[in-house]
Order: C-alpha cells, then structure tokens, then sequence
C-alpha cells in the first residue's frame, strides 16, 4: 500500500479499528477514512453504496461488528446474526462493486468448533458443531470468510479473512452487561479496589465514565452497591469484599494485545494477497480453494482462574475470589494454531502479564480523564 492511498476502516473507534487506525498512523498513512455508526449505518445498504461511490476508497479494513461476550451471545442472538450479516454483506459488496484493491475481513476463533482439535488449525472449520451459546455470532463470521472467498474465486477480489483470538486494549468495552471476560475481569478487580480502601471518589469517577443500567456516579450510595452485587462485586457489613467470576476457572484462554492484532492486520494487506493464503486442494472431480482465512493469536494459552489472579495481583485487590461453578464456563479451550501466520511473517510480541499491565495503566488514564 502507498502512503497515501484512501484506506476506510469500518469500525475506526472499537478496539480493532481504533488500534489499526493508530497503527496506521504511525506508520506514517496519511489518508484514512473513518465513519461512526450515526454517521454511517453499515446496515443500510443504500448508504454503504453512496460513501464507496463518493469516498472510492483504495482499501477496506472491516472491523465493524456486534461483539460482546457470553451474556451477550446468548441473550442477544437474533440482533448478534442479523447486524453481523448486513454489516458485512454491505460492505463486503460494495468493496467489490466499487473496485477495492484489497480488504481485510476480521471474524473471530469462535468459528470453530466447540470440540474443535487444541490447537486450532484454520482447516477444522465447518467439521463439527459449533458452541452454542455464540452460535449466531459464528455463523455470521463463517459467511462473511465464504463470501470473500467465494467473491474472489468468482470475480477475481482479492479479499483475506482473519480471525483473531481474544483481543484486549486501549478503547475495549469495559460494560460489565456486554464486556468480554478480560476487561470486566480488569473493571470488577478495580471497583473491588476501591471498595476496599472505600475510595469512592475513583468508584463514582468509574461509573460516571461508564454507567451500569443508569447507574452512574452521582447515584445513591444504595443504588451504587446493588448494581455492583448485580454483577459480582459484593462487600460485606465488616468491609471484606468479594468478586464473582462466573464458571469453575478452569477453561483456558489465549490473549493477544489489540495494537498488536493491528500490526498483523496491517503485514496482511502489506504483504499477502489471496493467493498466499491456501494450498489448493484436489479432489477426483474438482481442485477446492478451501481454508483460506488466517488465525492471528499468540499460540499461548492461561486458565481463567490464572487469569483473573494476575489481574487481582496488578490491580492491587486483595479480597476474594469466588468462582460460581454454577455459571457456564463456555468452551474449555480455544487455543488457535499460528503455523499458517508464522509461515507467512508475523509473530507476537507482547505476553500477556505485560498486556494486563498496560491495559491498566490506559484504564486508570481514562478514569482519572
């Protein structure tokens, strides 16, 4: 890619697109486009068509999606398949109807099966029944890696699919109804914190940023404490406070940092075109462009339990942890296999203790403003 070639990252203010946006910066591309949600309504195929036919933007990222975390899949699953599929089948075609030299679709290793093989390799996809409380995610994600695929063995595009692991960072949703388990791990340890050393200046400070069902930091203190036993950060009448993670902490996580999901996504569209993401296989009747989509993740993985004490131990919290093996645990491991992405360049840097760290330290930025 130029430097200044017109790149239009769909999504430029989630954790993806905001960090790819960064990264492009700093890498000196001069010529970004984005749009927000109230600007651009990627569900709205008409106005997909009119801001391609205006902007003609060269290149696409589409981080644009729905996401949330295992609340969320389950209870919101039609609006999870329904805006993940208008989403990308606007933008998707429209890249195509209006000449887009390349773009990168970004799904999610929730793709795979729930028994899928540990690690997972990109060629396990569409062998095995799926997890089910993220099942409407995952079949929107699996359409959008066929409709690339099948766009460019038909029209000649040249659209790559890449599915990251569990991303985490700078602009992650920390809404305890709608997070996914590392930032509401991150947010619960540090209202835990400040309900322990009753430093509520910095709790009020916290929810006035990030409110929970209306409750913010001028609410009363009653009101405060009920919504945070809502979602598992009780105190006692002597003060112990306590953190509710739901499940037995026993599943095993992979982790990338999102800035460096971002270099990867921006080697991609540097460096690899359609054709270097499948061997084409052959069968008796037919050769079968197959797999073509990329894992990008560290191939390391950590148990939730471990998860949550590393958190505990940055934050600086000191009371319980409670697991409620009562809560589902989701799948047991999701660990993807980074062959395909080592053999093309690219490999991780930063571990996950680090990560942890740095993502608190941009938290406590944010609330301190």
């Amino acid at each position: 890619m130029k430097k200044n070639a017109k790149i239009y990252i769909a999504g430029h203010r989630g954790l993806v697109g905001s960090a790819v946006w960064k990264t492009l910066l700093e890498k000196g591309y001069t010529n970004l486009i984005g749009r927000t949600s109230k600007e651009l309504n990627l569900m709205d195929a008409q106005a997909v068509n009119a801001f391609f036919s205006n902007e003609k933007p060269e290149y696409v990222i589409l981080a644009a999606a729905k996401v949330g975390g295992i609340i969320a899949n389950n209870t919101y699953r039609g609006q999870f398949i329904y805006e993940n599929l208008m989403i990308q089948n606007n933008v998707i075609h429209a890249a195509y109807v209006y000449g887009v030299t390349k773009l990168l679709f970004l799904g999610s290793t929730c793709i795979y099966p729930k028994d899928a093989p540990q690690p997972m390799p990109e060629s396990c996809l569409l062998t095995s029944t799926l997890e089910y409380t993220n099942e409407p995610y995952a079949i929107a994600k699996i359409a959008g890696i066929k409709m690339c695929e099948s766009y460019n063995i038909q029209y000649g595009t040249n659209f790559i699919s890449v599915m990251p692991t569990n991303l985490y960072g700078p602009n992650d949703n920390f809404d305890l109804e709608k997070s996914h388990v590392l930032p509401a791990l991150v947010r619960k340890h540090h209202l835990g914190r400040c309900l322990e050393t009753n430093n509520w200046a910095d709790l009020r400070s916290d929810l006035d940023l990030n409110p929970i069902e209306g409750v913010n930091g001028k609410s009363d203190e009653l009101d405060i404490l009920a919504i945070l036993a809502k979602y598992g950060v009780t105190v006692s009448t002597d003060g112990n406070v306590k953190i509710e993670i739901w499940g037995t902490g026993n599943p095993m996580r992979e982790f990338l940092w999102s800035e460096e999901m971002a270099s990867a996504c921006i080697y991609v569209m540097e460096n690899i075109d359609f054709k270097d993401t499948y061997i084409q296989a052959h069968n008796e009747k037919r050769p079968e462009i197959v797999n073509t989509h990329i894992n990008i993740g560290t191939g390391k993985e950590i148990s939730i339990r471990h998860l949550a004490e590393t958190i505990k131990s940055k934050v600086g919290f000191t009371g319980e942890l409670y697991f409620n093996a009562d809560k589902p645990d989701g799948t047991m491991r999701k660990l993807t296999n980074v062959d395909k992405l080592h053999g093309l360049g690219w490999k991780h840097k930063i571990e996950i203790e680090e990560g942890i760290d740095k993502m608190y330290q941009w938290y406590l930025q944010q609330n301190n403003g």
